[in-house]
């Protein structure tokens, strides 16, 4: 099967990430990618690095985007366009389609359907949420903890969110911990998106390291939802991000109290049970590395105990596993196509 695969926002660094990708898809290799700040450019001469697989295509506008789709074509679409930006967007192509007799399944990675309470969304974000009869129509999980979806509409949790959910969620239904968490969380530059800002310019984080958002960064309340939603626990997250000098990753440390009636002196079976089935994530013997990983869909694990204190360190890919390889999985799964599907890259650790 053959599966038309539009990427809105197709030309910022998770885009990019998708172009680079869905290249080696048997499924979702025929790519349309939209994009309004560049449409009608060529894709490589915004990204070089994929000139011998983007050789001639363009970037489409949002008003031609549709003409190489037929009626009835079976549809995958994500979007990578920005927050508050992607719901408007994402409507507007919906209905195209519909008069094509087209339902597509969607993978938004933007944050606008993240919560399924509009309210909860404008506390969170400052915007009203301007489409938000879509927005039961979403499920936001990561593929790893959401079994069985009936849902063709997934929202991708953010790339703190999804480390840190990966790490903490084994432990919330095993019900081992108080939970409450306390987190320390680093980043590579390229999560704050392709836009050059002061906090991403070369000069400021080179050979720095710092805080920002400690205990309101707005990936909070979404990592507390998306647990309520998948164990019934409302955990209390404390969650310090900082800035790394590096371009990309998270790397997460975690720290819980044990429940007294609950001690135990190693969590691995813990982890290596709740992801036996995984092809992605591996728990580690020593703590993880984030170059081991970087560049890769993988996730690799570890925790540590002593006395009632767990640490669980958790190492991703922020646009891979945290963007763009994570919402590919989620549409492996949506085409009922093996989960790992275009995503068995060798990790590159010198980079």
């Amino acid at each position: 099967m053959r599966i038309k695969t539009i990427i809105m926002g197709a030309s910022g660094y998770v885009g990019g990430e998708l172009l680079r990708l869905l290249k080696n898809h048997p499924n979702l290799d025929y790519v349309i990618a939209v994009s309004e700040s560049h449409a009608g450019e060529n894709i490589n001469t915004i990204f070089p690095h994929l000139t011998h697989s983007y050789q001639d295509e363009k970037f489409k506008t949002y008003e031609n985007w549709s003409i190489d789709i037929d009626h009835g074509d079976p549809v995958a679409i994500f979007s990578a366009a920005p927050h508050g930006i992607s719901a408007g967007i994402l409507t507007s192509i919906l209905e195209t389609l519909a008069i094509k007799n087209i339902k597509p399944k969607v993978v938004d990675i933007s944050a606008d359907f993240r919560f399924s309470d509009p309210e909860i969304f404008y506390r969170t974000y400052g915007i009203k949420h301007l489409h938000a009869e879509l927005l039961s129509q979403f499920i936001c999980g990561i593929p790893e903890h959401i079994i069985k979806t009936e849902s063709n509409f997934i929202a991708h949790p953010g790339c703190f969110a999804t480390a840190i959910l990966l790490a903490i969620t084994p432990i919330i239904i095993n019900d081992i911990t108080d939970n409450e968490f306390y987190i320390s969380a680093i980043t590579g530059s390229t999560g704050s998106g392709r836009s050059p800002k002061k906090t991403t310019h070369h000069p400021e984080r080179h050979s720095n390291v710092f805080a920002y958002k400690p205990l309101s960064h707005r990936h909070a309340p979404e990592i507390v939802s998306i647990c309520e939603n998948i164990t019934t626990v409302k955990p209390k997250i404390n969650f310090i991000p900082h800035s790394g000098p590096f371009s990309r990753g998270i790397y997460a440390t975690i720290q819980a109290k044990l429940k007294s009636d609950k001690h135990i002196d190693d969590a691995a079976p813990i982890f290596k049970n709740h992801y036996s089935e995984s092809k992605f994530i591996t728990y580690m013997d020593d703590t993880p590395q984030l170059k081991n990983v970087v560049t890769s869909n993988f996730c690799h694990l570890s925790s540590s105990i002593d006395n009632d204190q767990i640490v669980i360190n958790c190492a991703i890919d922020n646009l891979i596993k945290g963007s763009a390889g994570g919402s590919i999985q989620w549409m492996n799964r949506l085409w009922e196509l093996p989960e790992e599907t275009g995503l068995m890259t060798i990790t590159s650790p010198w980079i």
